[in-house]
């Protein structure tokens, strides 16, 4: 009996000295602590696999592009925890003033007011969080060069690249600076069917063709490591009448739209891993 309980002590301690079980029961138990709000969209964005397919594990220094209303905020920060640091990235003010329109006297306040507020928002997301920071898309610190592991483009592609391309060709070029060698950009992003138009998949509709992604952070010197269909909906095709905000979370639709966009669920989603290599 003694050895037997010794042999399941051994077993046990044998798993729990693995760093992979222990970093995912700890993104596990921070995922499902969230509110139902949060989770809700888990089916869609699953972010125990996202997370774990880009190798994001705790005490790195982390960026987050675009966190917006902070869905992956609310993870990424207790997750990092105390041992590491993260980063918000936001758009420039100008590129907000062209994607917002006419919401833009609105939203002026929270745009302008982002990098006061931030920090302490973010930090609130956790007990002991990590260092956290601000800065704009192609306006990094150059201190923060070569410092980086991760950097994380979910869903914030399209508006970089749909005024002028140059804007994502260059925040490709800075995601390889702020990396260190070995350092990796995970990138989910609403697909266009390769066979929609070049006009339309521009990201002015929300979505962009993954051969574009590719050959962005391709061309700024990434090493193209591997894809997921983790984020995939082949309910999603879009025509070249649709945009991505008719469906849920921001269902932009009414009547039986309404109805058959909330069947289709989120959109069809790329899952993309780059490394810099030196």
């Amino acid at each position: 009996m003694e050895k037997k309980l010794i042999c399941v002590w051994l077993l046990i301690t044998a798993l729990c000295g693995v760093p992979g079980a222990a970093i995912s029961s700890d993104l596990e138990s921070i995922i499902s602590a969230r509110d139902s709000n949060d989770r809700v969209r888990d089916i869609y964005r699953h972010p125990v696999a996202t997370l774990t397919f880009f190798e994001v594990q705790p005490g790195m220094t982390t960026i987050e592009v675009l966190p917006g209303g902070g869905w992956y905020t609310r993870i990424l920060v207790p997750y990092i925890g105390k041992n590491g640091r993260f980063f918000g990235a936001n758009y420039t003010d100008e590129l907000f003033k062209k994607m917002m329109g006419d919401r833009w006297e609105s939203s002026r306040d929270w745009v302008e007011n982002w990098p006061e507020t931030f920090p302490s928002w973010a930090a609130s997301f956790a007990e002991f969080p990590p260092d956290i920071g601000i800065f704009h898309i192609t306006k990094a610190p150059e201190e923060l060069y070569g410092e980086v592991d991760r950097i994380l483009f979910i869903r914030c592609l399209h508006h970089l690249n749909r005024f002028n391309p140059q804007v994502l060709d260059d925040a490709a070029a800075e995601a390889f600076a702020l990396l260190k060698p070995g350092g990796i950009v995970g990138v989910v992003q609403h697909r266009a069917p390769e066979s929609n138009s070049e006009e339309w998949s521009n990201g002015s509709n929300g979505y962009l063709r993954q051969t574009r992604v590719i050959e962005a952070f391709v061309s700024a010197g990434f090493s193209f490591v591997d894809s997921s269909e983790i984020n995939a909906n082949p309910k999603d095709k879009p025509t070249e009448i649709d945009r991505v905000w008719r469906l849920p979370p921001a269902l932009r639709a009414e009547g039986d739209a309404k109805e058959r966009n909330i069947e289709i669920g989120e959109s069809d989603r790329m899952t993309l891993k780059f490394k810099r290599i030196n």
